[in-house]
């Protein structure tokens, strides 16, 4: 029987990319209830979902989703384009640094059993292949300034709180390029898989690609990550975690795929005279794979998914927020 059988459980950030799949495979573990916390409105119609639309920067209101509480995922957090850390650095790490001290802290206060807090890879320094327990060796990337620093923190309470309230139940999950359903396909703040899919079904022809094509980068599809992260839960695992495909895929065969996908195919230009960014960033996922949690859905599948879905969703895309919290609050 699953740890997670009969268990109340908090999911922050549960209509998002992540979210949404990690509370769609709780619900099969026949959970006592889980309750979703988002800024976003309710997309779930089960009696066992209780939804709370709320802020949880602030320490009251984690406390209070917090109640009555067995298990947490925190997955709320800003995500956001390379572009948008840097133009609204604050708006992107404050609300990150604010969510994760306040709920770790109102879990504990709360007397939470087992917490998952959701790190990134952007917390690794410049490395070709990222390991768990070399973190700590580099500063993060420019590139990730400002989310692995947010990210690092997060982690040093864990290890805090671990250290001093002996509160060793708590989970740590990096994950990979995340793609799939779901994800922000808001073209001035998307991530490189949405935002080559939205160009391409858009019309963007010829679909203009920064740099030459040969970054190589590590994806991994977000119904995988949320399959990851209850695995890490019930396997009880304690110690950092990569969560990965554990192989790399060049930007030119990302879009290689996507194109054969669709279509309308258009024409492809790489722009030489822009940045390709790093030459290599892969998650080592051998501890992963030591306690058997593997990634089970292949990139072109994983992106064929994803074609349809934003086929099926461009009218609702249009209408959605993607700024997690309010302008200037």
């Amino acid at each position: 029987m699953s740890y997670l059988n009969d268990k109340k459980i908090l999911v922050t950030g549960g209509t998002g990319l992540i979210g949404y799949e990690l509370v769609s495979l709780l619900l099969k573990k026949n959970p006592n209830k889980i309750r979703v916390v988002s800024l976003d409105k309710n997309i779930f119609d089960n009696d066992k979902v209780e939804f709370i639309n709320s802020d949880l920067r602030y320490l009251d209101i984690c406390e209070k989703c917090c109640n009555d509480i067995d298990v947490v995922f925190n997955l709320m957090g800003v995500t956001g384009s390379p572009a948008m850390t840097f133009e609204k650095p604050a708006s992107f790490m404050v609300p990150n640094l604010l969510v994760s001290i306040n709920m770790l802290e109102a879990a504990r206060r709360k007397k939470v059993k087992r917490f998952l807090y959701t790190s990134t890879y952007g917390v690794y320094g410049k490395v070709d292949v990222m390991r768990e327990n070399e973190m700590w060796t580099k500063y993060p990337s420019e590139a990730d300034k400002y989310a692995g620093w947010a990210k690092r923190m997060g982690e040093l309470q864990v290890e805090a709180y671990i250290k001093e309230f002996k509160w060793n139940e708590i989970s740590i999950v990096r994950p990979a390029n995340v793609y799939g359903p779901r994800a922000n396909f808001d073209p001035k703040n998307s991530m490189v898989v949405a935002s080559l899919i939205k160009r391409a079904m858009d019309g963007q022809n010829p679909l203009i690609v920064w740099g030459d094509g040969s970054a190589i980068r590590d994806f991994i599809h977000c119904r995988d990550v949320a399959q990851g992260m209850i695995e890490t839960i019930e396997k009880e695992v304690y110690e950092p975690l990569n969560l990965g495909s554990g192989t790399g895929t060049s930007i030119k065969d990302l879009v290689s795929i996507i194109i054969k996908n669709l279509k309308n195919k258009p024409e492809v230009i790489f722009d030489k005279s822009k940045p390709s960014g790093d030459k290599l960033r892969i998650l080592d996922t051998s501890k992963a794979k030591s306690f058997s949690i593997y990634p089970k859905i292949s990139l072109e599948q994983g992106l064929k998914e994803t074609i349809e879905w934003y086929n099926n969703n461009k009218e609702a895309i249009k209408t959605r927020t993607y700024n997690a919290f309010k302008e200037n609050d």
